[in-house]
């Protein structure tokens, strides 16, 4: 029997629209559920990194994606068509923002003023050695908007249907990212381009 990795390895790599089996593959899965495996198998991955970034420990970003493939199949059978990695990633994305809900606690407006800032500052930012964990520091400093078109663009969507998962135009999102682009630029002390041709 092949691990999931392995079958996962095996399937053609991820377009727009997806492959033509996918298409039959959600087609028989309103009826069979069974039917849906490849397609999990497809983007279990992918959906999994985006709840980590979003949420930020193994547990709930399991947790999210479970939910995440649990929803998308209860609503399989009024899918109407379209682009079905956009369409799974909005799935994804209201989870996240559930399991955000679930865990915000409700303080009154007198709590909020003693609330200290929990963005790291600019010197725990240079303390981390390693990039990765830099980037993602940097993402949490971002406006959740912008935060948000990164993560996403960050697992491989193109901006249009990082468009459709959040319900905004394709040229907000290029706007927005754009915008993460170069305060990201600014916190990771990277020059833009042709900037460094201005100080030589």
């Amino acid at each position: 029997m092949r691990s999931a990795r392995a079958a996962r390895q095996s399937l053609p790599a991820e377009s727009g629209a997806g492959p033509p089996d996918e298409a039959d593959a959600i087609a028989r899965a309103k009826d069979d559920p069974r039917a849906f495996a490849p397609v999990y198998l497809r983007y279990v991955d992918t959906v999994y990194l985006y709840c980590y970034r979003r949420l930020g420990t193994r547990e709930a970003a399991e947790d999210a994606t479970s939910q995440v493939f649990e929803r998308v199949l209860l609503a399989l059978p009024s899918y109407r068509g379209g682009i079905f990695r956009a369409w799974l990633f909005t799935v994804a994305h209201n989870v996240v923002t559930d399991c955000y809900r679930a865990t915000r606690p409700a303080a009154g407006l007198a709590v909020v003023d003693e609330m200290q800032d929990p963005t790291p500052g600019p010197e725990d930012i240079v303390l981390l050695a390693d990039e990765r964990r830099l980037l993602l520091a940097a993402l949490q400093l971002l406006s959740p908007d912008q935060r948000r078109v990164m993560e996403l663009r960050l697992t491989g969507l193109p901006s249009t249907e990082v468009a459709t998962a959040l319900s905004r135009s394709p040229e907000s999102v290029r706007a927005l990212q754009l915008r993460a682009i170069r305060r990201l630029q600014t916190l990771l002390g990277i020059p833009a381009p042709g900037e460094e041709a201005r100080h030589a």
